[in-house]
């Protein structure tokens, strides 16, 4: 049944939406206006203007925040990896040096976190760091279970008055995640009716690798296992470049949910922009079996979700592994887009990646009549550079476009898809307190267990 809202003019709901867009881009530019006009007073580089720093994890993804934060005031340095540690400690000199990241953080001069560490210890340190009033920048995936996320995304609701979160996936500052959007809310595919998004990504893993003999003495394996479960060093699994090395441990359930918080992360993002969308009432799954020790390769995941105020109830799925959804004509070729969005309506269909996007108007009454593109002066505004926008947001107004309210319902929802998978059926899901409501043993798998002294929320 469509929603009572479809018979409603399409004219005032886009300017209702432009007007949203508006105000909300221009509370993120306000961050800046704050902000600059003491920056011209007493130059860009005063250490008044400076953001106290701790970045916990300075290889891997944290090598990919070095220029964004050079500029300001690094005051502390983390990772379990000494070697690492003393690279990082040459380029930020000052800075203290520390190999656990709860004793990085009773650092009293800290005033903002970035986190890279493994994907088992994000929430971990995003709590942990909330709680002590700090400003959080997280790398993807924010949570590694239901739980997790909406522990993280409950703290940050309680201080987000006070902080400034951003979930590290970066590919949303491109200009086309703007253009999706508004495509989407102004009706260019007719009545929006269900969300697909994909990736192709297959690293297959036969199970947790053997003991491979003792870490090195400059690396501290029993502090990147953290809270997993402990398991015997294997150099495999820390093998791969920095940027990538994740793809070597993220397939393995103690430490990671493979594809789906990895690229499923970045993509669904470029579908949760457009869709407004809160937690979901329902999840499927299907692929590959499941295996208690690696994250499936083959998926597809599916969603229900309510209506809001510009839409009626959507489907939205996630694809991986090969498995993809049906393509909206015959002769567009969603396999040729390795990691992608599919928003199809009433009147046809968006296709889009990160950078690009494709309108397929469908069946007679796609005349194009029935939309009209912005002025230019009402397109969404760029954000800039994405860690810049939450550098800012930590000396201004707070705002970013990735908060953990955002990014923690995204996550949550890709997470609740893992527990449909594993009990193998249709759940039904009670958003408000976290619940799934018709299966009683899919409770018990929406957190995780951890070793003894590791606390999630401390």
């Amino acid at each position: 049944m469509k929603s009572p809202r479809s018979t409603r003019s399409s004219r005032p709901r886009r300017s209702a939406w432009r007007r949203r867009d508006f105000l909300a881009s221009a509370g993120t530019l306000g961050a800046g206006v704050l902000i600059l006009p003491r920056l011209r007073l007493f130059g860009a580089n005063a250490p008044s203007n400076k953001l106290n720093i701790a970045l916990i994890g300075v290889w891997g993804r944290g090598l990919a925040h070095y220029k964004s934060i050079e500029k300001e005031n690094v005051v502390a340095l983390c990772d379990v990896n000494e070697r690492h540690l003393d690279e990082a400690a040459a380029k930020f000199k000052g800075a203290k040096k520390h190999v656990d990241w709860r004793k990085c953080l009773e650092q009293k001069d800290i005033q903002a976190v970035m986190c890279c560490t493994a994907d088992h210890t994000h929430a971990f340190v995003a709590n942990w760091a909330m709680n002590r009033g700090y400003h959080v920048y997280c790398e993807k995936p924010l949570a590694n279970s239901v739980e997790e996320a909406r522990v993280v995304r409950a703290n940050y609701l309680k201080n987000k008055s006070k902080i400034a979160t951003q979930v590290g996936t970066q590919r949303h500052q491109y200009e086309n995640f703007n253009r999706v959007r508004e495509l989407v809310l102004d009706g260019a595919v007719g009545e929006l009716q269900q969300v697909s998004a994909w990736g192709n990504r297959q690293l297959r893993r036969p199970g947790y690798l053997p003991p491979g003999g003792d870490p090195p003495p400059y690396f501290h394996f029993d502090l990147w296992l953290g809270p997993s479960p402990a398991h015997p060093y294997n150099a495999d699994y820390f093998s791969g470049a920095a940027g990538m090395n994740c793809l070597q441990w993220n397939m393995y359930w103690d430490f990671g949910t493979g594809q789906v918080g990895d690229m499923g992360s970045h993509t669904m993002d470029l579908a949760w922009n457009a869709i407004d969308a809160g937690l979901p009432t329902t999840a499927m799954a299907a692929g590959d079996p499941y295996h208690p020790e690696v994250s499936p390769v083959a998926l597809e995941m599916h969603f229900d979700h309510p209506a809001n105020a510009w839409r009626p109830a959507i489907k939205v799925s996630w694809y991986q592994g090969g498995v993809m959804p049906a393509s909206p004509a015959p002769w567009v070729d969603l396999n040729k887009i390795g990691h992608g969005a599919l928003f199809e309506g009433s009147k046809g269909a968006l296709v889009a990646e990160f950078n690009a996007r494709l309108l397929v108007p469908s069946g007679n009454a796609a005349d194009m009549t029935y939309y009209k593109p912005r002025r230019k002066e009402a397109l969404i505004p760029p954000m800039g550079e994405f860690q810049d926008q939450w550098i800012n947001a930590c000396k201004g107004d707070l705002k970013t476009s990735c908060n953990f309210d955002y990014g923690g319902t995204l996550i949550e929802q890709m997470m609740l898809g893992l527990v449909a998978h594993r009990v193998g059926k249709k759940i039904s899901y009670d958003g408000a307190t976290g619940r799934v409501t018709d299966c009683p043993e899919a409770n018990e798998f929406l957190r995780r267990t951890y070793r003894p002294g590791w606390t999630l929320d401390g």
